[in-house]
C-alpha cells in the first residue's frame, strides 16, 4: 500500500491510497478518514460507496462528512467505483459502463470478468488491507452510499447481516434488473440470464428471502433519475412483505447531486453511529 496524501481535517486524518489490487488485476485508490479518537485505539467502520463516474474523490470533496466523523470517532472509508488502468475493458464515452460503472458486482462475461470484481474487493480484499493497516475496529462495521452507490450499500448489507451493524443508502437503485441505466451493464457483466442478476439486486434479494436489520434512505422528491431509474418504493413494498424495517425518507425539492447527500451527510452518520455503538 502506498500513501497519496495526507491532510489533517478537524484533528483527524484524510488519506488517499493506492495498492495493488488481486481481485481487480489493477492498482486501486481509495480514500480513508481517521477521527483523532483513532490515536487512542480502534475505531468503528463506515464505508460509504459512491455513484456512477464518480472516483473516491467525490465523497472525499464534497461529501462534508468530516467535522461529524470526527466528532463521532467513526472511519470513513470511500473504494474507488470500478477497476482503472490502460489494461482494464472500457467503453468510452458511455457513462453507465466500465470506468466509473462497477455497479459493485463480480462480473462473470468476458473480458469484464477479470477485472470488474468489485463486490469481492468491497467486501473482502479492501476490508482486509484496513484491518492490516490502520486502527480500526472490524467488529463494528456500518455501510452506505449514494446512487448506484447506494445499490451497493443494500446489496452488500443483505450479503453479509453479520458484518454490517447498520446500512443507509441516499437516492439507491434499488431494483436495478428492471432501471433502463443498470439493465444493459448487467447484461455485460454478468450475461443474458436475468436469474443470475438477483444476487445484486436489492429488491430480488429480499423477494429471494434475504434480510437484514433495518434501512434507512433519504431520497430526492426533485430527482430527475427518480422515476425511471431509482423508483425507492419497490424496495419498500418488498421489505414491507418481508417484515424488513425501512424509513423512506422523500425530501422535497432535493435533486440527485452532492448537495443534496452533503444536506442529510449528517443524520445518516449520526444514525450509523447509534447503531455502532449499541452493541458495545
Amino acid at each position: 500500500m502506498k500513501t497519496v496524501s495526507i491532510a489533517k481535517s478537524h484533528d483527524g486524518q484524510q488519506g488517499v491510497y493506492t495498492h495493488a489490487s488481486e481481485t481487480c488485476g489493477c492498482d486501486m485508490t481509495f480514500a480513508l478518514f481517521l477521527p483523532p479518537q483513532a490515536a487512542h485505539g480502534p475505531c468503528p467502520v463506515l464505508w460509504y460507496l459512491s455513484g456512477l463516474t464518480c472516483t473516491h474523490q467525490n465523497v472525499m470533496e464534497k461529501g462534508e462528512y468530516r467535522r461529524v466523523a470526527a466528532e463521532l470517532g467513526l472511519i470513513v472509508v470511500c473504494p474507488d467505483t470500478s477497476p482503472r488502468g490502460d489494461h482494464v475493458p472500457d467503453d468510452e464515452g458511455n457513462w453507465q459502463f466500465g470506468s466509473g460503472a462497477g455497479f459493485y458486482v463480480d462480473a462473470t462475461q468476458a473480458p469484464y470478468s477479470a477485472n470488474y470484481r468489485m463486490h469481492s474487493y468491497v467486501a473482502e480484499e479492501l476490508p482486509a488491507l484496513v484491518a492490516e493497516n490502520f486502527p480500526a475496529d472490524m467488529n463494528r462495521q456500518a455501510v452506505f452510499g449514494h446512487s448506484m452507490g447506494g445499490h451497493g450499500a443494500l446489496t452488500l448489507a443483505l450479503h453479509y447481516p453479520e458484518r454490517f451493524r447498520s446500512c443507509s443508502a441516499f437516492a439507491p437503485i434499488v431494483n436495478p434488473s428492471t432501471a433502463d441505466w443498470s439493465r444493459p451493464a448487467f447484461e455485460r457483466y454478468l450475461g443474458p440470464n436475468e436469474a443470475d442478476w438477483r444476487a445484486y439486486d436489492a429488491c430480488a434479494l429480499v423477494e429471494d428471502g434475504r434480510s437484514f436489520s433495518e434501512f434507512l434512505i433519504d431520497q430526492g422528491a426533485a430527482d430527475g433519475f427518480l422515476d425511471e431509474g431509482l423508483r425507492p418504493w419497490l424496495f419498500e413494498e418488498a421489505c414491507r412483505k418481508a417484515n424488513i424495517a425501512l424509513t423512506l425518507r422523500m425530501q422535497a425539492g432535493y435533486d440527485h447531486s452532492y448537495f443534496f447527500i452533503s444536506s442529510f451527510m449528517d443524520d445518516h452518520l449520526r444514525w450509523h453511529a447509534a447503531r455502532l455503538e449499541a452493541n458495545l
